[in-house]
């Protein structure tokens, strides 16, 4: 009977994987004391364990392998103890964790491939039992350089307890590329499509990399699986960037439109070439800047408010210097549109030293609110970021609040009225001088909104403004002076343009080139694209 028991017992113990047992600390912790070959056993059992084994027993072997590591492991005939600094005179026993002298007691050396295993082992713990996304991400970096060494299941294992998205990404790529380093073609080809059933760059640079593998080339199976998911992943990243250009043209052709449509409303009704639009971006920008740090002085916990709550006050301020310069300076220069040009050229020279002087010329720091953060990624490569898309969704808006302002209401009427005929308007007895410096002000409104979408895209600084300007007088002169709905098309024209070429020919060459097809275009068609109705 005991012997039937005997032999039941062992049958038991032989049917239990063995990666299903604890790591036992006193047997590592004896071997991580002894020679270079027991050392390297123990590193190898703790990353075969670490796909199974419970978290603190992880903790555990980790707190050894870091002593280890770290000269900081004291290995004597009383038993293993773990110095808070090397070279101290008492340590934690590594097994019941008293404090305790040490007595004859000598620190193990690691070769340089036992060095390379305990490190391997230690990323693998890392990665699984890290507090810190950083930490988790560190471990990573380290496995990744001998991701052939690491279980399968290890990495699964991280990939399904990790709860950070982009890291978890990270996890499942290098579990890729594991299996793509395999032995098995099976698994090989099965990591093929894999990889090309998520396309991107990386995945595209992975599997050409393996085509110039002779093992590759000695497997037909393979070879094929291979060939048939570069190009897949070749056609998807070529979509993706084609979907990232579209979109990037189009949230530089949104913010286009906001700095243009100013333009148009004062070009078209007062015939005003105006230097310092670019300024009034710029004021816009620094009062958002200004509304920031006043959230983070009074109401930090509803900072992440401040970008909505800068719109109406950017927008008040660019109105108000515009109104005061038409006032001051611009209603004495109508009818002598060189003047005028020149006038608005000094003043923004005053505004863009005046800011200088008052605050500096260094880039301002936002802070970024979530819903301008990150992103997520839609195909391939191609990543819909918060903040262009909040640019876009803005500039719809301010466009549908324009037309509203300018079909719906009577300074909208009256705005038209004087754009179509100054004098019968006068005639009928609408204010031309008072309808005058309200279209400025809504015009530098404009403006000021377009530095509130700027601020989480760009740099902000004090001469922001004059990289706008011109472009925003080639959008006017393009749509068609005074007409809102040029603007719009001649905005998303040039912005695409610039995205498109700029790739291929630099940014100073894009804007000449697009500049030369603005005037080969209005050498056929002065008026622009949509001719604003005038009777003179």
């Amino acid at each position: 009977m005991n012997r039937l028991c005997a032999v039941l017992a062992v049958l038991a113990s032989l049917a239990v994987p063995a990666s299903a047992a604890p790591l036992e600390r006193a047997a590592l912790a004896a071997d991580l004391c002894g020679d270079g070959a027991a050392q390297a056993r123990a590193a190898e059992r703790v990353v075969r364990a670490a796909a199974e084994a419970a978290i603190d027993e992880l903790t555990e072997a980790g707190r050894l392998l870091t002593a280890l590591a770290e000269r900081r492991l004291a290995c004597g005939s009383e038993g293993v103890l773990i110095l808070d600094r090397a070279g101290a005179t008492e340590g934690h026993d590594a097994l019941t964790g008293a404090t305790r002298p040490i007595r004859e007691a000598r620190a193990p050396v690691l070769g340089l491939r036992q060095r390379a295993l305990v490190e391997t082992a230690r990323a693998a713990i890392a990665l699984l039992t890290a507090g810190s996304v950083a930490a988790r991400a560190a471990g990573l970096a380290t496995l990744e350089r001998r991701v052939g060494a690491v279980p399968d299941a290890v990495l699964e294992r991280a990939r399904d307890a990790e709860s950070d998205p982009g890291l978890r990404e990270s996890i499942a790529g290098a579990a890729q590329a594991a299996a793509l380093s395999s032995t098995d073609p099976e698994k090989r080809r099965a990591a093929v499509a894999a990889v090309a059933a998520a396309p991107s760059g990386a995945a595209l640079a992975r599997l050409r990399a393996l085509r110039s593998e002779p093992a590759v080339a000695a497997d037909s199976a393979l070879a094929q699986a291979l060939d048939a998911g570069i190009a897949s992943v070749e056609r998807a990243v070529r979509i993706g960037d084609g979907l990232a250009i579209l979109y990037n043209g189009l949230s530089f052709a949104s913010i286009l439109f906001m700095a243009a449509a100013g333009l148009a409303i004062i070009f078209g009704l007062m015939g005003v070439i105006n230097l310092a639009q670019g300024e009034f971006i710029m004021l816009g920008a620094y009062a958002t800047f200004g509304v920031q740090e006043a959230f983070r002085r009074f109401a930090p916990g509803l900072l992440d408010l401040y970008l909505i709550a800068a719109i109406p006050v950017a927008f008040a301020a660019a109105a108000l210097v515009g109104m005061a310069l038409e006032a001051l300076v611009l209603r004495h220069l109508y009818r002598r549109p060189l003047m005028s040009l020149l006038a608005t050229w000094a003043v923004s020279l005053f505004l863009v030293n005046l800011v200088r002087v008052a605050v500096g010329s260094q880039n301002l720091q936002f802070a970024m609110p979530p819903y301008v953060s990150g992103g997520v990624p839609l195909y391939a490569d191609f990543v819909v970021t918060w903040n262009r898309l909040f640019a876009i969704l803005f500039a719809a808006a301010t466009l549908v609040l324009t037309l509203i302002v300018l079909r719906r209401t009577p300074l909208g009427l009256d705005i038209r009225a004087v754009t179509q005929n100054r004098d019968m308007a006068a005639c009928l007895g609408l204010p031309t001088r008072r309808i005058d410096r309200l279209a400025f002000g809504l015009g530098s409104g404009l403006a000021g909104l377009a530095g509130v979408a700027l601020c989480p895209i760009y740099s902000v600084n004090p001469g922001m403004g004059s990289g706008f300007v011109i472009d925003a007088f080639m959008v006017v002169v393009l749509g068609g002076v005074g007409s809102l709905a040029g603007t719009l098309v001649a905005a998303l024209g040039v912005g695409g343009a610039n995205v498109l070429i700029e790739p291929l020919s630099g940014a100073v060459a894009a804007k000449v080139i697009v500049l030369v097809g603005i005037i080969l275009f209005l050498q056929r068609r002065p008026e622009g694209l949509f001719a604003a109705r005038r009777r003179r």
